[in-house]
């Protein structure tokens, strides 16, 4: 069983500027849950009960967030208020929360690199809080990943089918077909042009990674826009061991995008408000 979960978030969120300036991306509400929210309760439902955070400057409101506000809950005790802390309180009393903080933004490889000190010898999930997934018809998408680490004890991504000239906002990853939906990877691409992509099966914010892992990072070149890309280490990965990609089920929304943050936000109000 893995028991943490790594979220990376030291990113600028610059696309929702000027909300971000002081409003952590992660921080930003899909109706009345910060997009974090919905990412620790993905980690808990897979089994992973230790919530790891690299931070950077301006993120102190995800601390916050995951600690008592002894003010808001007198405020609010006895009144019909007080049960819409009732999640939260959920998640704080069955979660342990640890935060680092990323001192430069040198790219995604880097930020899970920075994370080694919060993660134990062992293999660890990560999400990316702001690609927000859900799957209505069974298992989210971490949890379906973990099944399938229980059976192949090697790093697992996420990915999904994309337009072909969508391939030059991910990492694009190629290979043989192994089970229906899992892929063992033989190569990875960061952004590459659409002409040059292998194949159009895009990574998502969703990983499960080994702890060699770090070791790779620590030596994996500045690859794609000068930053350490968590691409490069798990190509590396795929060549020394084994690296799987998994067409997950369910649906994915991009809400480090406006289109995908409205998307989301306008699919979970006719979910919750329009019964």
């Amino acid at each position: 069983m893995l028991q943490t979960c790594l979220f990376p978030a030291a990113g600028y969120g610059t696309r929702f500027l000027p909300a971000t300036k002081s409003l952590p991306k992660e921080m930003l509400p899909i109706i009345t849950k910060p997009l974090v929210h919905y990412g620790v309760e993905e980690a808990l439902e897979a089994g992973m009960d230790n919530m790891a955070f690299v931070v950077g400057r301006g993120k102190r409101a995800l601390e916050d967030y995951f600690d008592i506000s002894y003010e808001l809950e007198h405020q609010i005790a006895g009144t019909s208020k007080e049960p819409l802390l009732t999640d939260i309180r959920k998640i704080m009393g069955s979660c342990t929360f640890s935060f680092t903080r990323q001192n430069e933004m040198r790219g995604l490889g880097h930020a899970i690199y920075t994370g080694k000190t919060l993660v134990r010898d062992e293999a660890f999930g990560v999400i990316l809080a702001d690609d927000l997934c859900i799957n209505e018809d069974g298992e989210n998408v971490l949890s379906q990943m973990m099944r399938i680490y229980e059976r192949y004890r090697c790093s697992i991504v996420a990915v999904m089918e994309v337009e072909r000239e969508q391939t030059k906002s991910y990492g694009v990853v190629s290979g043989r077909f192994i089970e229906d939906d899992l892929l063992m990877v033989d190569d990875m691409v960061e952004k590459p042009d659409p002409s040059e992509a292998p194949t159009n099966l895009a990574i998502i914010g969703r990983y499960i990674l080994t702890p060699d892992i770090f070791d790779i990072l620590e030596h994996t070149k500045p690859g794609k826009n000068g930053e350490i890309q968590i691409t490069d280490a798990l190509k590396t990965q795929a060549k020394q061991g084994m690296v799987l990609a998994y067409k997950f089920k369910g649906r994915r929304f991009d809400c480090g995008s406006i289109d995908g943050f409205m998307e989301a936000t306008n699919f979970f109000y006719a979910k919750e408000y329009k019964k």
